[in-house]
């Protein structure tokens, strides 16, 4: 499916008309990945907190570093050019670096060459890109406390983007093979929205090719993100591969969908996930409400930029400076253990759980709810969180632990055990029907139609009907007839407004395409409003 592109090609249209990674080995020299977080060189975890400057078009606009650093952000990512535009010279770029340093900003420093290549004329290779960060060697080696190479801004379009992991992989081995121990950010194909997965499912071997394993993955949130069962989603998949992640682009509205900027900010700030919104000022091409102020005058906020700087979980609440600049020691002090669990609200699929709250030295960012092996099943950015998803009739044991702006985590909490209730009787009929084919060995695609019959006696107002797609199958969004979410394997579909009522014995249909790998199967068990269906 054709995507629109994102806010960084429309103002190039104005311009131009779980498998955790086990630890390295090594000395760590500045900034650098630890597990799932960004550290500096003292150990201090850092949370990026800032947006876009489009310096390469603006390159006048030098004013901007002091401003975005007084309302509060700890980072910039700096828009540059090799060649496609007029392009940043080492001597420019050696002065951005300056201003970064000079403003206490984390300086993230992106080629925009390669934007949508694949798909938009002009676009760059990584390859290219690489080469261009080969030319700047002797302005960034040696400042690896303040900088983070971003090797390619939304290097794949549509088109083939499974290109991206070689790719991907050879960029970021010729920048070791180089010299270069910087930490790395590489950004999502798809336009930087990955709605296909292809860095999501092959980020670890990514992340394993990097001999230094300092590689952190990109993420930008428009269209593709405007539910916030798909922002949970993906970060819950990061999370659980135990791979690092930020947010390195998003809005609060766009051509291609209204991305849900909310749940994209609380989940970052619960989570410890850094985010950088889009952009500063200069937007064109009919998305100028990006701007975050007016004509780069930082007395003007406009709408998007109140939100990101003073709103809620925004870059004024949450950025805390980073170390090397502030002189301050690494914080090491855990928040204190959340009190025992209580459940309430318990059903046949979800609970309600809620908790005393913890206290620490600086602030409790987030719990996470952790399952009997540990493993993360929910995170809040409050002393409660309602579970969904769960197995009906199954005994539940969940422990909550805490953690702060620094990383640090608190011992879990005392376990609360609960048991979900049975089932209620299904009333419900699902025929599904797929057309697969093949393209290559092992892998092709699919169009499944799904008839939903509702064979109770009373008429439903509105439903939503629950599936898991066999392993190795992708959903392609958006669909059609409903409203489709993924998390995992796990499919969701909730009607639309014409089809949400069904009379006792009324069906409706609904459908999507998607992808196989391996080999081909049908889902074999669905849920209707969590009421188990039939399916012959």
């Amino acid at each position: 499916m054709k995507r629109v592109a994102l806010a960084s090609i429309a103002l190039l249209v104005l311009v131009s008309s779980a498998l955790m990674i086990a630890e390295p080995a090594y000395a760590a020299t500045g900034l650098h990945v630890s597990g799932r977080n960004i550290v500096e060189a003292n150990g201090s975890t850092f949370v990026m907190r800032g947006v876009s400057h489009a310096h390469t078009w603006y390159p006048t606009q030098t004013s901007s570093f002091a401003n975005i650093k007084a309302l509060g952000a700890n980072s910039l990512r700096v828009v540059l050019s090799g060649g496609r535009w007029t392009p940043n010279t080492a001597s420019d770029v050696a002065n951005v670096v300056s201003l970064c340093k000079a403003n206490k900003l984390i300086c993230v420093l992106e080629n925009h060459d390669t934007t949508g290549y694949g798909e938009q004329s002009g676009a760059y290779t990584l390859d290219q890109a690489v080469d261009y960060w080969i030319g700047l060697k002797s302005v960034l080696v040696g400042q690896e406390d303040y900088v983070v190479i971003n090797i390619g801004n939304e290097p794949i379009g549509n088109n083939d983007a499974a290109q991206w992991t070689t790719a991907t992989k050879n960029a970021i081995t010729r920048l070791r093979s180089n010299g270069f121990q910087h930490l790395i950010m590489v950004d999502a194909p798809n336009w930087g929205q990955d709605w296909q997965f292809v860095m999501r499912d092959n980020a670890a071997s990514v992340y394993a090719a990097d001999t230094a394993r300092n590689t952190v993955f990109s993420i930008h949130m428009y269209g593709v993100f405007d539910t916030a069962a798909e922002i949970n989603a993906y970060f819950d998949a990061f999370q659980t591969a135990g791979l690092p992640l930020v947010v390195g682009e998003f809005g609060f509205n766009h051509s291609d969908g209204n991305p849900d900027e909310d749940t994209i900010m609380a989940q970052a700030v619960a989570r410890g996930i850094g985010y950088l919104g889009w952009s500063w000022s200069g937007n064109g091409g009919g998305v100028e409400y990006l701007d975050m102020v007016t004509n780069f005058n930082p007395s003007a906020l406009t709408t998007w930029g109140q939100r990101i700087f003073n709103g809620a979980n925004g870059i004024v609440a949450t950025a805390r400076e980073a170390a090397i600049y502030s002189g301050g020691t690494a914080d090491t002090v855990a928040p204190t253990t959340p009190g025992t669990p209580s459940a309430s609200n318990v059903t046949a699929t979800g609970a309600t759980l809620s908790w005393t709250a913890s206290t620490d030295n600086v602030a409790v960012t987030g719990y996470d709810v952790l399952n009997a092996s540990n493993a993360v099943v929910a995170s809040s950015v409050t002393n409660s969180v309602t579970l969904t998803g769960l197995t009906p009739s199954t005994q539940y044991a969940l422990r909550v632990r805490a953690r702060d702006a620094a990383g640090n985590q608190s011992s879990a909490s005392t376990a609360v055990t609960f048991t979900t209730t049975t089932a209620p009787t299904g009333t419900c009929k699902v025929v599904y029907t797929a057309s697969p084919w093949t393209e290559g060995t092992g892998v092709g695609g699919f169009t499944a139609n799904i008839t939903v019959t509702n064979t109770g006696t009373s008429p439903l107002s509105g439903w939503t009907l629950k599936f898991t797609l066999p392993s190795g199958q992708t959903l392609t969004p958006p669909g059609w007839s409903a409203t489709f979410t993924v998390s995992g394997q796990a499919v969701t579909a909730t009607n639309l407004s014409y089809n949400g009522g069904l009379a006792a014995g009324g069906s409706t249909g609904i459908g999507f395409n998607g992808r196989w790998s391996g080999s081909y199967s049908s889902p074999t068990s669905f849920t209707l409003n969590n009421n188990p269906c039939t399916t012959s």
